[in-house]
């Protein structure tokens, strides 16, 4: 694909060429319209000729940006897609998260490899519960965010009224930076407050109702409400505020070019020892989400990483901290959603697709030799165990292999019993179990149904050695191992859980686990 961007001139520096990328996300609650200004912010681009739209029925367009079967459909995003393209001078780095509370998990890992977030919001609906959940996300990770209120061209919510949800609920500053042109059906653009420019798609007169109240609501939005500060905004106290509707392709350019223009540029990222800075010489590299078979012909498994500072070149050798052992990059790619091109070299900032066959998982950290772990990225207790039912005997190693794979890649989290008893699966939500059927049967052809156990709880358990021993034996019914062959204990309820813990002071039970570290 043309679009993508490879090999920038020989002459420009480390620093120029980390300074130009951009890398977001763009949340929402489900519904908003958020795969919708996906697939238009890669037009606006200039990455796709014809944008998809999720709801496109029969022979029409599908998404790009969603290409797993169970995606177009059901008309949802469960998996987190990576496109690159460049506009405005800029490399920017798109990865569109799911939006489904049932993939939480996947989106929080999604946002500790971007620098700012895209947060749409329903014109019609305001804040919703995933908005804020998401949110809340953000400002833990102190990610710079951006507003889009969407759908402005079906009946919404007062502007004005938005702007003050958002103050109110997130506690966020709000400045918007541009201004809707009309309501509803008679939405024909947006007046941009910075430039003071019109963006409309037809003339419209001085006297037009519409232009009319543009004005009188001018001198109040420049009367109450505050301008865009960018150090505010770099803080993750400020939102600017773009209004649109990205089923008519409004208000798409005037985000995609702030975010060029005033867009955050890649940030330093914590390890366990120290924070690294975009623009070090050395290249370091945290893998955040594994893919398999995104390619069903040649059953492939994708590790993404962020790259946290210098500059990968195709070919390098680097070391993969959590093993030890040298990796080699014989083939990192550039993504845009399936499609995928050659990565001769990239920078800070950027993600990249390495392919590997296990070697790596959610959480690895590659470096040019320094020995550090990346931190922030975590596995939480799953909400809903269930025992996995193999229907067909004979495909028992085959199971096993399947969902040891969909388990790094992080699609449920696998739990195997103590006492030999089938494998355990874990879950945020039902519809995570709807995707592992689906990929076990479409990618592995291994057919499977879900009992239920007699847990509902599942934690990792941490303490001295003889006492986690003892507590093991003890309590080995109730005990399995994680995909990395941690401890967990399995309650049947939180009334048991309160019980184990407190008849066990020396251990101690966690709800959240570090990926690819101790829990402690």
């Amino acid at each position: 694909m043309d679009t993508l961007v490879n090999a920038p001139a020989a002459d420009t520096s480390l620093a120029a060429e980390i300074t130009r990328r951009r890398t977001f996300a763009i949340i929402s609650h489900p519904d908003a319209g958020k795969t919708t200004l996906t697939e238009r912010i890669l037009r606006a681009g200039g990455a796709i000729q014809m944008a998809g739209n999720v709801r496109a029925k029969g022979e029409r367009r599908r998404t790009r940006s969603d290409w797993m079967g169970i995606e177009r459909d059901r008309g949802i995003s469960v998996v987190t897609s990576v496109m690159t393209f460049e506009y405005g001078g800029c490399i920017f780095n798109l990865l569109d998260t799911p939006g489904h509370e049932d993939f939480s998990e996947d989106t929080y890992r999604t946002l500790t490899a971007v620098d700012a977030a895209v947060m749409v919001i329903d014109a019609a609906k305001g804040i919703e519960a995933r908005t804020r959940k998401l949110f809340e996300i953000c400002r833990l990770r102190d990610i710079p965010i951006v507003t889009f209120i969407n759908k402005m061209d079906r009946e919404s919510q007062d502007p004005f009224a938005l702007l003050d949800e958002i103050s109110s609920s997130l506690a966020l500053d709000t400045a918007p930076a541009t201004w809707p042109v009309g309501r509803a059906a008679q939405f024909v653009g947006t007046y941009d407050l910075r430039s003071r420019e019109l963006h409309v798609s037809e003339e419209l007169d001085q006297s037009d109702p519409r232009m009319v109240q543009l004005g009188e609501e001018l001198e109040l939005v420049e009367a109450a409400l505050p301008q865009f500060d960018r150090e505010s905004f770099n803080a993750g106290h400020l939102t600017p505020v773009f209004f649109g509707s990205a089923m008519k392709e409004i208000g798409v350019t005037d985000l995609l070019d702030a975010l060029a223009a005033f867009g955050p540029p890649p940030r330093d990222q914590a390890t366990e020892t120290r924070n690294v800075r975009a623009d070090e010489p050395a290249l370091t590299a945290l893998v955040f989400k594994i893919q398999a078979n995104m390619d069903p012909n040649h059953r492939d498994r994708m590790a993404f990483a962020r790259i946290c500072s210098g500059k990968l070149q195709r070919g390098m050798r680097l070391k993969h901290v959590r093993i030890g052992k040298q990796f080699a990059l014989h083939t990192p790619q550039f993504f845009f959603a399936r499609d995928r091109q050659l990565a001769e070299e990239a920078f800070a900032g950027d993600v990249v697709g390495i392919p590997n066959h296990g070697t790596l998982r959610i959480g690895d950290t590659l470096t040019e030799g320094e020995d550090l772990r990346f931190t922030g990225v975590p596995y939480f207790a799953p909400e809903i165990l269930r025992r996995v039912r193999l229907d067909d005997a004979m495909k028992a190693k085959k199971l096993r292999q399947a969902l040891t794979e969909l388990a790094e890649e992080g699609v449920v989290q696998l739990f195997r019993p103590q006492d030999g008893a089938p494998p355990i699966v874990g879950v945020v939500g039902t519809l995570q179990l709807d995707v592992l059927q689906s990929r076990l049967k479409g990618e592995y052809g291994v057919a499977i149904g879900f009992e239920s156990t007699p847990y509902n709880l599942a934690r990792w358990v941490t303490g001295p050695r003889d006492k986690l021993e003892t507590f093991c034996m003890a309590n080995r019914s109730a005990m399995a191992d994680d995909i990395d062959g941690d401890p967990v204990f399995l309650a049947s309820s939180p009334f048991m859980m309160r019980r184990t813990a407190e008849g066990n002071p020396d251990l101690a039970f966690h709800d959240i686990k570090q990926i690819g570290q101790e829990i402690g």
